[in-house]
């Protein structure tokens, strides 16, 4: 697909684009604030706050909003869990994201991400949609083949992929083609970092708990460094993933952005990206909502 046919494929990514915020103080009521209802929000888990904090925030953005709770497996004991999903279905979700997690793990909870998605099969499949990680530019810890080969061992178990975050389409490009020739066929959320600060970002970092932090910034390979680049830009890099996504081949359904809880500045970004593309229907992209 040719640059110049990019924003007509960029502006439904765009309404329908999902948000990643922390469980941290405040993020409720900068969602509510800046964030119209019926968009699509998605909750982390941390071993430092635990599940519950995880869950408060999603109890109070389910009313408003489609919301999606990271069930970082290693953070959910197995006999909670039939209790955590009826909670969870009485809110109205329909949609969980299972990682593995950065937590150590305890002989009560679950070892891995696979392991979660076979408990929840046992339970019936309660959620219409679930999905399972992905990482384009690799993981710091991981080695590839072993990354591909867990998502092909739990892609019977959930609907879609969530990419790590990434910075290089090429590199997106390539791992696509690399995860569909090895068999895995799931539609893709792109990982993308939003428009953020990163100065409030390294403040961020330093809020959320040393080993937090720690675990953050070396799952991310130097994330801050690359936002901070001159050369990268984030209207740029959507642009380029729309671009790819005209290609049925490679699967991409969707962008995720990774607010950094600086939820104001990426959804007004969002916006206006819209309200650019769509230039007969100013406000369009305030009103949209999407999956």
């Amino acid at each position: 697909m040719s640059n110049r046919r990019a924003p007509r494929a960029l502006a439904p990514l765009l309404r329908g684009a999902r948000l990643e915020v922390f469980p941290s103080a405040g993020i409720v009521d900068q969602v509510h604030e800046h964030v119209p209802a019926g968009r699509t929000v998605t909750v982390t888990a941390s071993p430092t706050t635990g599940l519950d904090a995880t869950l408060a925030v999603v109890e109070r953005l389910a009313p408003r909003y489609r919301v999606v709770p990271h069930l970082a497996a290693r953070m959910v004991t197995r006999d909670a869990l039939p209790e955590l999903v009826s909670r969870l279905q009485g809110l109205g979700v329909t949609e969980v994201f299972v990682p593995g997690g950065d937590a150590a793990g305890t002989a009560e909870t679950f070892d891995g991400a696979l392991e979660l998605l076979l408990a929840l099969d046992e339970l019936g499949r309660p959620f219409e949609h679930v999905g399972i990680t992905g990482y384009p530019e690799s993981h710091p810890g991981i080695p590839d083949e072993v990354l591909v080969q867990s998502m092909w061992d739990k892609r019977r178990h959930a609907t879609s992929l969530v990419s790590n975050m990434t910075f290089d389409d090429a590199a997106l490009a390539a791992w696509l083609r690399w995860v569909r020739e090895r068999g895995v066929t799931l539609p893709v959320h792109v990982g993308v970092p939003g428009p953020v600060d990163p100065a409030r970002l390294l403040r961020m970092a330093t809020t959320i708990g040393v080993g937090d932090s720690v675990r953050f910034l070396r799952k991310q390979r130097g994330v801050l460094a690359r936002i901070a680049l001159p050369g990268f830009s984030s209207t740029g890099f959507v642009r380029r993933v729309a671009a790819l996504a005209a290609d049925e081949g490679l699967g991409i359904c969707g962008l995720h952005l990774y607010t950094f809880n600086q939820v104001e500045r990426v959804e007004a970004w969002r916006r206006q990206q819209l309200d650019a593309l769509e230039p007969l229907h100013p406000g369009r992209g305030a009103r949209a909502t999407g999956p």
